[in-house]
C-alpha cells in the first residue's frame, strides 16, 4: 500500500464535502498536469490511503484522510464541453486525464497545520509539499512520513 497527498482548495471541494458525499465516496477529478495525472492513471492503488490538504485557504495544512475507492480511469469532465475542465485536445478515444475515486476515512479532530508541517521539516524527510516551488496537487508519501505526520495530529 502506498501513501498520497492530495491538495485541494476548501473552497471547491475539502474534507467535510467527501463526508457529505453519497456513500462518502466522490470522483477527483480536473487534474491537469501531466505528472500528477501520471501518479492517478498508473500509480494510485485501491485502498491506497491520502491526506486531504487544504490549500488556498487562511490555515492551509492537513484536514483528512481520504482511501482510494478506484484506480485511475479517464476523467470524463475533460471532454464535456459545458465543465470547467473541459479540454478540447483530450480524446475518448485515447484519454489525456485520468481521476480516481476516493472514500472518506475521518476529518482530523485538529488539523495538522503547514505551520506545523514546517517546524518539523527535518524529521519528515523532505516531505514535498514542504519543498520550495512544489505546486504538485499529488505526491507521494512515504511510510515512514507518513507516521511521522500521523504522530503530529
Amino acid at each position: 500500500m502506498k501513501h498520497w497527498l492530495m491538495k485541494t482548495e476548501p473552497s471547491t471541494f475539502g474534507i467535510d464535502e467527501l463526508a457529505r458525499a453519497p456513500r462518502r465516496k466522490f470522483p477527483w477529478d480536473g487534474v491537469r498536469n501531466y505528472q500528477a495525472r501520471n501518479m492517478l492513471r498508473d500509480e494510485m492503488k485501491r485502498d491506497d490511503l491520502a491526506f486531504i490538504y487544504h490549500s488556498s485557504c487562511e490555515v492551509p495544512g492537513i484536514y483528512g484522510i481520504a482511501r482510494i475507492a478506484r484506480e485511475g480511469y479517464p476523467d470524463p469532465t475533460a471532454f464535456d464541453r459545458k465543465h470547467v475542465h473541459y479540454d478540447p485536445k483530450s480524446d475518448p478515444a485515447e484519454p489525456t486525464w485520468f481521476q480516481v475515486d476516493v472514500t472518506f476515512v475521518e476529518r482530523l479532530r485538529t488539523p495538522i497545520t503547514l505551520e506545523t508541517l514546517k517546524a518539523h521539516a527535518r524529521e519528515l524527510d523532505d516531505l514535498l509539499i514542504l519543498r520550495r516551488g512544489n505546486r504538485l496537487s499529488i505526491t507521494p508519501v512515504s511510510a515512514t512520513q507518513w507516521r511521522k505526520v500521523l504522530a503530529l495530529a
